[in-house]
């Protein structure tokens, strides 16, 4: 996989982050044993994934309007059809709302 096949959200966080969840996997998700990890209290691990949670809903709203003003684009363009755009933003939101 190179970088490009990498979704914004994950390319907007920083090492830090990126460190906190891989530790966060090997721990299984355990918050208690990332604690234990980072010497650090059980609220401070979940203050720290919190705001991990938000960076990362930023980024994938980043994404949706990217993807829906590209179909927008491709309207004023002429490239599609009004229709066509509508069915692609309805079913890319839908396919979100899956995940």
């Amino acid at each position: 996989m190179n970088r490009d096949d990498l979704p914004e959200w994950i390319l907007a966080l920083d090492k830090e982050s990126l460190e906190f969840i891989r530790n966060f996997v090997l721990k299984s998700g355990s918050l208690k044993e990332v604690a234990k990890l980072y010497e650090v209290s059980y609220p401070t691990v979940r203050a720290k994934l919190n705001k991990l949670i938000e960076k990362i809903e930023l980024g994938s709203k980043k994404e949706d309007i990217e993807f829906i003003n590209m179909v927008k684009n491709l309207v004023i363009d002429e490239k599609i059809g009004l229709d066509v755009a509508k069915l692609l933003i309805d079913h890319y939101k839908k396919e979100r709302m899956e995940k």
